[in-house]
């Protein structure tokens, strides 16, 4: 462990000279990228300083003992080496995840797009919380949103909500809410009573730079409308809403969020990117799970993956089949729990295929 601890304390060095030259400053890409890789280097170096110096303290300790000279010592010695033996064990573990390399795709910020499934208006309702129990999480950890388009249901909710959240390994976290999420309640325009089944699925896409696709523009139909539904004296009096049209996939994008034509041009290419480059990752994604079986896969959207039950005031997370009895609490944002559990079973799947240890 020492041995790659040192490569990482190496490239941590080589970091630190980096940033500050005046040719890296200048290129605000690479600039932003070191800086990162410098913030995460130096988390593992600081307890490669810990580990170094507990296992200093332990061969110390070991040291007095054998001497054997200084009965009081020898009892403080022993003490010491107690404590530290107990404390080397849970270090070490958390070195070993430190060092499982991360996904690049990780750091990105996403689109998070919420689509009425079964369920009709219920239907709808629940993608509306999950919108709400979503932004209030995002909102906890200091994260930015921001609306790009949506389709508003008959009875409340949407019938199709997309926004953008930046922020700080913000796709790292959000990855595994990708894909069925289901509600059994009494809806609202039930009058019997009767507990209901209904569906919402969320894609959380990795929003893409440029250079991250090659986008033709020759392939992309620009069609300029008036918008549509609420909004005031703008509304069906200037072509501000955008749609696009990518010939050579069929994909569709619209956006009327923004007054200003230009503004609803911009989010819809960015939402266009980011599906495009979700449907590679898609790919990439597919190819890896044939060499691995991953309990909690990001890339399979059709897969339910949770349920909000009512009645019993539960979720249950099918993946890894955790149940917790407080849905007031995680319909209001409080997802940090289930993204926890579901992160530490990925990371300890990636420490078994690791060949490092």
């Amino acid at each position: 462990m020492l041995e790659r601890l040192g490569y990482v304390k190496q490239r941590f060095d080589e970091v630190s000279d980096l940033i500050i030259q005046p040719d890296v400053i200048a290129d605000q890409k690479r600039y932003v990228q070191l800086n990162k890789e410098y913030k995460d280097l130096k988390e593992l170096v600081d307890k490669r300083e810990e580990y170094i110096l507990l296992t200093s303290n332990i061969q110390e300790a070991e040291e007095i003992i054998e001497d054997g000279s200084d009965a009081e010592m020898v009892e403080m010695a022993k003490m010491e080496l107690d404590e530290a033996k107990e404390k080397l064990p849970q270090l070490e573990e958390e070195i070993k995840f430190m060092l499982i390399p991360k996904d690049p795709e990780d750091a990105k910020n996403v689109m998070v797009e919420i689509r009425a499934g079964t369920g009709g208006d219920e239907a709808s309702i629940f993608a509306g919380d999950l919108y709400r129990m979503y932004t209030k999480y995002v909102e906890g950890k200091g994260w930015k949103t921001s609306t790009v388009s949506f389709n508003e249901g008959t009875s409340g909710g949407f019938k199709e909500i997309i926004f953008e959240v930046n922020g700080e390994d913000v796709y790292g976290t959000l990855k595994f809410e990708a894909g069925v999420h289901r509600v059994q309640r009494v809806p609202q325009t039930e009058t019997q009573g009767r507990v209901h089944t209904s569906a919402a699925t969320v894609m959380v896409l990795p929003e893409a730079e440029e250079f991250d696709v090659q986008l033709d523009m020759k392939d992309v139909r620009i069609e300029r409308t008036t918008s549509t539904g609420p909004g005031g004296q703008s509304v069906n009096t200037t072509y501000s809403a955008i749609k696009l049209h990518h010939e050579p996939t069929g994909l569709i994008v619209s956006c009327q969020d923004e007054k200003s034509q230009h503004k609803n041009l911009e989010k819809a290419m960015k939402v266009l990117r980011s599906r495009l480059y979700e449907m590679e990752l898609a790919k990439k994604q597919e190819e890896d799970s044939k060499k691995r079986s991953s309990q909690v896969s990001s890339g399979d959207r059709s897969a339910k993956i949770r349920t909000y039950n009512y009645p019993q005031g539960r979720v249950t997370d099918h993946r890894i089949g955790l149940t917790l009895y407080d849905l007031d609490g995680i319909i209001n944002g409080n997802i940090q729990k289930i993204i926890d559990e579901l992160q530490l079973v990925a990371n300890t799947e990636k420490l078994k295929e690791s060949e490092v240890f």
